[in-house]
């Protein structure tokens, strides 16, 4: 079973009402459903300090419910988009979850798109085209924002791409999830030239959505005392992994939530894969309930697969 994706607060969760891309004259064959016509729907990107450059300025959408995080729901020319703006000192990368919805409700399959390298000051555009399947009888369609999250950018993970200049790739994967148990995997593939050493536990440090660190939870070196068989119980040993060879390390936790205590929630995890390596920040939507406690496996090398170069 496949974890399901944390609640989000208020702020950032909300439907606006989108029209399709381009204008639908009145009594033209296809009145009441949605049908694009004039120019396609376009990404922009915006200099520092300086307005999202568009053939026609954007329109704040009917709720605001949607904006948080610096993302916000607009409409271009008839194109429902999100804008993100970067009103940090530093860059982030952004991650959207939206949902598109026919104006009778029906939801539509997520969809989770990233917005890399948001420098200081800087406002991205990300349009969303519903496609004809999603609009309902009145040719509308409804944007609703699921989620958004953010990290540093110097700290992203890459799954995928150009190989970071450290030569190894961190990242998280989507986990399981059965009786409140939860098992996330962290993966480290050497995607450079040279072997890469390692031998231990990852360092990890819990962060809230506001990019705060978590207290009072404890970081627990294995996985026994919360459950066995996660894959979290072996011990460390050395491990030497050449290029294109991978490595695992597994977080385990628990929902649990008792009377007289506050869940905790810890969207990100900053991982140090060693002494010295850089960190790298993950997503893996820690919802730790009331129990206080994380573990956290050995890095295991990867005998049955080989890392993509």
């Amino acid at each position: 079973m496949r974890r399901a994706f944390l609640s989000l607060p208020a702020a950032l969760t909300g439907v606006v009402l989108l029209g399709a891309c381009g204008p639908l004259e009145a009594g033209a064959p296809g009145a009441g459903r949605a049908q694009r016509q004039g120019p396609a729907c376009r990404d922009a990107v915006a200099p520092s300090g300086a307005p999202v450059s568009s053939a026609s300025p954007a329109s704040p959408a009917e709720s605001t419910g949607a904006e948080g995080d610096g993302v916000r729901a607009v409409v271009v020319d008839g194109c429902p988009a999100f804008e993100v703006t970067n009103e940090a000192a530093r860059s982030f990368t952004y991650t959207v979850t939206y949902q598109v919805l026919t104006t009778g409700g029906v939801a539509r399959a997520g969809t989770e798109r990233t917005v890399a390298t948001v420098g200081p000051g800087r406002t991205v555009r990300r349009t969303v085209d519903p496609g004809a399947s999603a609009t309902g009888a009145d040719g509308g369609a409804r944007l609703k924002i699921v989620k958004v999250r953010s990290v540093p950018a110097a700290e992203a993970p890459a799954e995928t791409g150009p190989c970071p200049s450290s030569g190894v790739r961190v990242y998280a994967d989507d986990g399981d999830a059965a009786m409140g148990l939860r098992v996330v995997g962290l993966h480290l593939a050497n995607c450079g030239t040279r072997a890469y050493r390692l031998d231990g536990y990852p360092s990890v440090r819990l962060l809230d959505e506001r990019h705060t660190a978590v207290a009072g939870v404890r970081v627990l070196h294995g996985g026994a005392s919360i459950a066995t068989g996660t894959g979290a119980d072996a011990l460390p040993r050395p491990s030497v992994l050449e290029p294109g060879e991978s490595a695992r390390a597994t977080l385990v936790w628990r929902n649990t939530t008792g009377l007289g205590s506050e869940p905790v929630d810890a969207p990100y995890v900053r991982v140090v894969a060693k002494p010295g390596a850089p960190a790298v920040t993950v997503t893996p939507e820690l919802d730790l309930g009331t129990t206080g406690k994380l573990g956290v496996g050995a890095w295991q090398k990867d005998e049955a697969s080989r890392a993509p170069r």
